[in-house]
């Protein structure tokens, strides 16, 4: 009789596995890593085989119900992985491996589709003429040769039905599918040189590569410094060396032009892993990353856990972003992955950044685990744009009661008048941020969140949370009072002043509203990058990856509402935030403008930025967090309590706090404490209250001792209440 040890995908204690029989027309088809079915606790789950063993006693031993599939992307290095993440975050190992694995496809979705071509011959131009997207998918067919259909259809930022009648009519046909061997390289003239500063960087990072042993590194490059170009530089080094590289960056959807410069330099070599991928493009992208045909993995946060054979480089651009954490269990970071797969493998890590997490730019000072390389001018002798600070207290004092400074409207005038292009920013979407009532002060808020609605253009009132959409009243109905207005500004707002100010500007914007279907983002970055429009509004996503050299203008309309966030991190953020959107004027051959819009213009995160005076921030917010023993001075977990009963969560998270002081106590645990519990930040979403405890300590492995041990026996103690443990959480 076989027995087979499952880790099931339910909440159980950290390692714990469960021993099933392995039915005999099962046996044949069952192998490790099989993800399978079984009974538990009364019903069907699912997990993974991790072994085949007896178990200890052979009483109510239950089958194995089916095997689901293999699970062929799943293997023993990334099982490693997978007991660390336990390890590390405090999950599960069915829930770890189930990250990993990602969901199950079936045979029909794991047909790998055929990459695409334009067809031999020109094709006609009049007719297209009056087919712009077909036009635009030519383009971008031969712009990027050999992608899907749907791969296709997303970078052009068209339906389906659009490749499908350019394939109708013999201008695209399918391309035989490239086999695994060389990349097939740019032509010599077509790679730039590098500056002095590049080849310093690529020097040094080459010889890790061939010291054939773990290492980290933080690449500190300013904004246009060409730490992509360094990238590539690296990549080719590790292809020679017959090894796989994974690429992470923060978003793929908000990067094409790091996707085409990786796409023109490898050719089919490349793999593409992100979200926006239906199961059958993911599973076909992971066969061919498997079986050695793509030797360079580019993709989100996900991608790290790529099933590349020979792993020998990591690189992960914009380090700092906060889109690398995840925030479901296991809430990884995957800066934190990459170290630990390094470490196995033996690769080399990159972190590139203009604007490094303190944690990592804390790492890689003098003694620390980082080497550190330093990229200090940009390429072709460019000037960092000049940035001015407005105080808006001033303007508002001179009677200017618009949301653009006179400075800023000047500006703007200047750019449209010289045809040239100008990105205005602002961190929030809607065209109002807060909906009041005169009479009474009450604030118009969702049922089922303790959140204030914001008002759209088309007149409804939507919660950012949960989704939930009201007409916005005319009426208050708390008081029944008809004076009710709209407070703040949002990007919506953002976009009709400056129509007001300029009917003739064409204006894009981009932000969640805009951005919902396939391939928004791309069309968005296209037509800005190559169309008559002027303007550019949008939230932090036009802050990552924009290479738009006609752009000279960039206005920040308020840089406090990162700053005053009722965070520690909130300084961090708003001088990354104001230095990277910065960083997006005067990238070709004009120099770039930035004006900062704020009421706090002495504030240090604001100067730095004005100054691109990283390392001066960098002491300026160490000597705060030093005092405060914040991080990365003390680590944090967050423990959050949810639930659809208020007084059921209280006292969960009330009887965590005490097992915690409990266990503290037990295990001479020295130097930490317990904040909370509290309500969270936002006490209620989607009508499930919530409350947290914070444990901050010294050393991580303590508290994560802490947590653990109060997890194994607290964990069920309240069932109609869930659980989440965050570990180095960002966000409080």
């Amino acid at each position: 009789m076989q027995y087979a040890e499952v880790a099931v995908i339910v909440p159980v204690r950290l390692y714990q596995t469960f021993h099933y029989r392995v039915p005999s027309q099962l046996q044949s088809e069952l192998k490790k890593f099989s993800r399978v079915e079984v009974p538990f606790a009364g019903r069907l789950v699912q997990g993974f085989v991790v072994g085949f063993s007896r178990p200890p006693h052979l009483q109510k031993v239950k089958d194995i119900k089916r095997v689901l599939e293999q699970a062929p992307f799943l293997n023993d290095d990334l099982y490693e992985t997978a007991c660390w993440m336990v390890q590390r975050y405090l999950c599960s190992l069915g829930d770890a491996l189930q990250c990993i694995a990602g969901s199950p496809v079936g045979s029909s979705q794991a047909r790998q589709e055929n990459g695409l071509v334009v067809a031999d011959g020109q094709f006609n131009q009049a007719v297209l003429a009056r087919a712009p997207k077909q036009k635009i998918t030519l383009e971008a067919a031969r712009a990027c040769p050999g992608l899907t259909k749907s791969q296709l259809a997303a970078k052009a930022g068209v339906s389906a039905a659009v490749v499908n009648a350019l394939l109708a009519k013999g201008l695209l046909k399918e391309a035989a599918a490239v086999q695994a061997g060389g990349h097939e390289a740019m032509p010599r003239a077509a790679i730039p040189p590098l500056t002095a500063e590049q080849e310093l960087a690529v020097s040094q990072l080459r010889q890790a590569l061939r010291a054939a042993g773990p290492s980290a590194w933080l690449l500190h490059g300013v904004t246009g410094s060409g730490k992509t170009e360094v990238y590539l530089r690296l990549i080719d080094e590790t292809l020679n060396m017959r090894r796989q590289v994974i690429v992470l960056v923060p978003e793929i959807s908000l990067t094409p032009q790091m996707v085409e410069r990786f796409r023109a330099r490898f050719g089919q070599q490349v793999a593409l892993l992100h979200s926006a991928l239906s199961q059958g493009e993911r599973y076909a992208e992971k066969a061919r990353i498997r079986a050695g045909q793509a030797a360079v993995v580019l993709g989100a946060r996900s991608a790290i856990f790529a099933p590349v054979p020979d792993l020998g480089l990591i690189i992960i651009d914009e380090e700092h972003e906060h889109s690398y954490k995840q925030e479901e269990s296991p809430k990884y970071h995957a800066r934190e992955v990459a170290l630990q797969r390094a470490a196995q493998n033996k690769a080399v890590v990159v972190l590139g950044s203009a604007t490094p997490a303190l944690e990592s730019y804390c790492r890689a000072r003098p003694g620390g685990p980082y080497g550190l390389i330093t990229m200090t001018k940009r390429v072709d002798q460019r000037e960092l744009p000049k940035v001015h600070i407005i105080d808006l207290r001033k303007e508002l004092a001179a009677g200017n009661t618009s949301i653009f400074s006179v400075a800023l409207q000047n500006a703007l005038a200047g750019r449209l008048a010289k045809g040239e292009k100008s990105i205005l920013f602002l961190n929030r979407r809607g065209l109002a941020t807060v909906v009041i009532c005169r009479q009474c002060g009450g604030v118009m808020k969702c049922p089922r969140c303790e959140i204030s609605y914001t008002l759209h253009s088309d007149g409804w009132l939507k919660c950012h949370y949960c989704g939930h959409a009201a007409r916005a009243p005319g009426i208050c109905p708390c008081c029944g009072g008809q004076t009710i207005r709209s407070f703040g500004v949002g990007t919506q707002r953002v976009e009709e002043e400056v129509k007001r100010l300029f009917p003739d500007c064409r204006v894009l914007r981009m932000d969640a509203d805009t951005t919902a279907r396939k391939g928004s983002h791309r069309q968005l970055l296209h037509e800005f990058a190559h169309g008559d429009a002027q303007v550019l509004i949008g939230t932090q996503m036009i802050a990552k990856g924009l290479d738009i050299h006609q752009v000279t203008l960039v206005g920040v309309i308020s840089a406090d509402i990162t700053l005053h966030m009722p965070d520690f991190r909130a300084a961090e953020r708003t001088f990354q935030l104001l230095t990277q959107v910065a960083g997006r004027a005067g990238r070709g051959s004009k120099p770039g403008e930035v004006i900062i819009q704020t009421y706090d213009p002495g504030h240090f995160s604001i100067i730095t930025a004005q100054n691109h005076d990283y390392l001066g921030f960098y002491h300026k917010e160490m000597a705060v967090r030093r005092s405060l023993r914040y991080p990365p001075f003390s680590y944090l977990i967050k423990i959050l309590f949810t639930g659809l009963n208020e007084g059921d969560v209280m006292a969960a998270a009330q009887y965590w706090q005490e097992r915690l002081a409990e266990a503290g106590r037990n295990l001479a645990v020295r130097d930490w404490e317990i904040l909370g519990p509290a309500p969270a930040g936002i006490p209620r979403i989607k009508n499930r209250y919530r409350w947290q405890l914070i444990l901050k300590g010294m050393a991580s492995r303590d508290i994560r001792r802490l947590a653990a041990a109060v997890l194994e026996q607290a964990g069920t103690r309240y069932k109609q209440v869930a659980v989440s443990i965050d570990v180095d959480p960002l966000n409080l």
